[in-house]
């Protein structure tokens, strides 16, 4: 039976992909700091789709409670099968308006803690020569976005140069790269969201549907709705310079600074 691990479980894109994997009938290993949302999440999915719910209480940005989830996912007689590399968070200020000790946090979550659970996990992947990593990424990283896109362009170039890495291996690496989705993200990073139209709003189902079928054509990144897709092929094509001017058009500092 499929393993999965997810960190970030507890609600938002990692709940849903919770709700996808255990539709597939995959065991799974939930990862989050809330420990009585995520034991209610685990009992949920439990009950509805009649899978085995692990739950691993722990904050990612404690070095001690990080290394418990690498164990996991190291752990040779209980092989995880897949990982999925979702938890993280936003500011909502640009840079350097926000605490530096805040820009680390998010630095630390966004890099740091994907790349260690990755180096966790696949020498075993390697080893049974199946399996795969989901990184979730954001159309964010595709443009000059201050240090949240900074910081989602490392995830997509490190999902890409790990795939190729491990292709020979069967191995599978994907890139979820996601624009705007209903979720807390942005309530919790203090956004202010309200001038967006409806249409770009991406539902999380949704998102975790195409990748889990972008997963299984074995493609590189996977992007939903036709507006990101031929946003992100526009970005990838026009010259640098434009993109940076544009962008800069549209980011302004806090009010009163």
């Amino acid at each position: 039976m499929t393993t999965v691990l997810i960190t970030g479980a507890s609600a938002g894109l990692g709940a849903a992909f919770a709700r996808g994997f255990a539709a597939k009938g995959c065991h799974l290993v939930l990862v989050a700091r809330d420990k009585e949302r995520l034991e209610a999440q685990a009992a949920a999915l439990a009950d509805s789709y009649g899978v085995a719910c692990e739950v691993l209480v722990a904050d990612l940005l404690d070095p001690v409670q990080c290394r418990v989830v690498e164990e996991r996912l190291a752990d040779a007689a209980r092989p995880v099968d897949m990982l999925v590399n979702n938890a993280g968070f936003g500011l909502p200020a640009p840079f350097p308006y926000s605490p530096v000790e805040d820009e680390e946090r998010m630095l630390d979550l966004l890099v740091r803690v994907p790349m260690r659970l990755a180096h966790a996990v696949v020498p075993g992947l390697r080893e049974r020569r199946r399996g795969a990593v989901l990184n979730v990424s954001s159309v964010a990283g595709l443009l000059p976005t201050g240090t949240y896109g900074a910081a989602k362009a490392w995830v997509t170039a490190f999902s890409e140069s790990l795939r190729v890495d491990l292709a020979p291996y069967g191995v599978r690496v994907l890139a979820v790269v996601p624009g705007f989705t209903r979720t807390e993200f942005q309530e919790r990073a203090g956004m202010d969201v309200s001038a967006l139209k409806e249409s770009v709003w991406l539902d999380a189902d949704d998102v975790v549907a195409r990748a889990l079928r972008d997963l299984a054509l074995r493609r590189p990144l996977s992007v939903t709705g036709w507006r990101y897709r031929a946003y992100a092929q526009a970005v990838r094509h026009l010259p640098r310079h434009l993109v940076a001017t544009r962008m800069a058009r549209t980011r302004r500092p806090p009010a009163g600074v």
